[in-house]
């Protein structure tokens, strides 16, 4: 079944005039008028899949998700709580109080047991969410800048009349002097 998060195949609808770092109303909210960043159960197996990789507490799972998603998501605290309480209703995460009042997750065996029996569905969650943040990198609005300030350079510097051979090589130089250190970026 095909997945998607909310975008559009041209860049300019997909990222909004904002940017895919801003506060566009349909990425950050997790609903827009695509659908939901996420398919129905998804944020659960995420959730879940987290605090098997360590026990957390329900802040540190938002920030996580977030940063997963390379910020093109961030769950709301009105989302990922009824689901952590899902999760333990159904017993597959247990919570034990900690300091400051809040609850800290564990996963169970029976957590365990429902990842191993949803692990390509989980895995295809991670992989979506390594997209999402690949393309968030992609169109920050400081790269966006940054490539526009070198097409314009480039343009100027090429419409501006015959180069010398000096020139071209001065130009070829730092454009794969740029490559190279977009490459080990």
């Amino acid at each position: 079944m095909h997945r998607h998060f909310g975008f559009h195949k041209d860049h300019h609808h997909r990222f909004g005039r904002h940017g895919f770092g801003g506060h566009h109303p349909h990425l950050r909210g997790g609903r827009g008028r695509m659908g939901r960043f996420f398919d129905h159960g998804d944020l659960k197996l995420v959730i879940l899949r987290l605090i098997a990789d360590e026990p957390r507490h329900g802040y540190e799972l938002i920030k996580q998700i977030e940063e997963q998603a390379g910020g093109a998501y961030s769950p709301s605290p009105g989302v990922v709580y009824p689901t952590l309480t899902w999760l333990e209703e159904m017993s597959f995460v247990s919570a034990a109080d900690a300091a400051g009042g809040r609850k800290l997750y564990t996963v169970t065996a029976e957590g365990e047991a429902h990842l191993r029996a949803n692990e390509p569905q989980t895995a295809g969650i991670f992989q979506r969410m390594a997209e999402a943040a690949a393309a968030s990198a992609a169109f920050s609005p400081q790269i966006l800048r940054a490539r526009e300030n070198l097409r314009t350079a480039l343009k100027l510097k090429l419409t501006g009349g015959a180069l010398s051979k000096e020139q071209i090589a001065t130009i070829c130089d730092a454009l794969d002097a740029a490559a190279a250190a977009v490459e080990r970026a």
